[in-house]
């Protein structure tokens, strides 16, 4: 039975599963129309194409004479394979940099190697010291936080900009996008912040282990790859027209990729953690974020949506196996992951974090370096 005060977007599939959502008069509610306001004019900007090449000249002049003109980072998805479809297409010569944090599935490692070997583009995988990455995501698992995967989201920014670094690379490309990502309510991923202090809190207190292996990104990492080291990430997906649908099959005809359904599927402690855990412990359908952002780039319909989502988020034919997988990499009993997940559930705000510091720095660069 729906609670009482239970309410949902009229005009995306958004819902009070966000406990921060706010609802107008009309029913629609704060995240399809701060898309739609903010977000969907970059899709009808017409001097897109005009930036887009404008981007692909500024990378090109940047990487001149040397080995490599970008960074990439790819995870065997649709959203990084096509970025690098795009930026070989455009005569671009990107570095690949793959994390391997010890979850890839067989499906994202050829896809990977399948993108790397028909392009014909260098490719670097950072692999993590796996003892005591492990013991990190333990505990953040036993923490109760929702931000599980926070470990894995700063460990790669940082892999990225140490590597861009040594090789003297000043851009780095990414796969995130407003057509597929512009919907995310902070207590549902608050990795967005790179919040170190909170990161380095659940550390201390809920493992014994000292990250030494292990990378960060901070604010202040940011800072000084972005400021000092002139080091700038950019986001090419934004700059044209990306529908993932479209990206997946052309990279399954065009390269041989193959893709799983459900997004972020190339991880399998990702895949579980968003349709598994995020809904059986906090309530959260990582797919309402998903749709109500391709709703809202007129993807798919809302009447689409609410139909995918009468169907669960896991396969509860093999969501036990995957379980049994899960707690024996990270080497707990079921016994104890079930207990976790009876845990009260808890957001980055029921712990020490730097969300105001950051948001005051963030103000203070974009009223000093306004986009133009």
């Amino acid at each position: 039975m729906l609670d009482s005060q239970y309410q949902q977007c009229v005009r995306c599939v958004m819902d009070t599963s966000d406990p921060d959502i706010v609802f107008h008069e009309d029913g629609t509610c704060n995240h399809c129309s701060d898309y739609l306001l903010k977000i969907y004019p970059l899709f009808e900007d017409p001097k897109k194409n005009e930036r887009s090449r404008n981007l692909i000249d500024q990378i090109k002049s940047k990487g001149k004479g040397k080995n490599y003109d970008s960074v990439i980072g790819i995870s065997g998805g649709v959203d990084s394979c096509y970025t690098v479809y795009y930026a070989k297409i455009n005569g671009l010569n990107p570095l690949l940099v793959h994390l391997d944090n010890g979850w890839n599935t067989e499906l994202a490692v050829q896809n990977i190697q399948i993108v790397a070997e028909k392009l014909e583009l260098d490719l670097e995988t950072v692999v993590l010291d796996w003892s005591e990455f492990r013991e990190i995501q333990l505990a953040f698992l036993r923490s109760s936080i929702v931000d599980i995967e926070i470990p894995s989201d700063l460990a790669i920014p940082a892999a990225l900009h140490q590597i861009a670094e040594k090789h003297g690379i000043k851009t780095i490309l990414s796969g995130g996008n407003y057509s597929s990502e512009g919907i995310l309510p902070l207590q549902w991923g608050y990795h967005v912040m790179k919040d170190m202090k909170l990161y380095r809190y659940i550390v201390r207190k809920f493992s014994k282990v000292q990250r030494k292996k292990t990378p960060g990104f901070g604010l202040w990492k940011e800072f000084y790859y972005k400021m000092i080291k002139g080091i700038k990430v950019y986001y090419p997906l934004n700059f044209i027209h990306y529908n993932k649908d479209e990206a997946r099959l052309l990279l399954e005809k065009e390269l041989g990729c193959r893709f799983p359904d459900r997004k972020h599927q190339e991880s399998r402690y990702t895949g579980f953690w968003q349709s598994y855990i995020m809904p059986v412990k906090y309530g959260f359908d990582y797919r309402r974020a998903t749709f109500s952002t391709q709703i809202c780039s007129n993807q798919i319909t809302r009447e689409e949506a609410l139909e995918r989502l009468k169907a669960l988020p896991y396969n509860p034919e093999t969501i036990a196996r995957e379980k049994h997988f899960i707690c024996k990499k990270l080497q707990i009993s079921t016994e104890e992951f079930d207990t976790i997940l009876q845990q009260r559930p808890l957001t980055y705000k029921d712990f020490p974090n730097s969300k105001k510091r950051i948001n005051f720095v963030y103000s203070v660069y974009r009223f000093l370096f306004p986009k133009r």
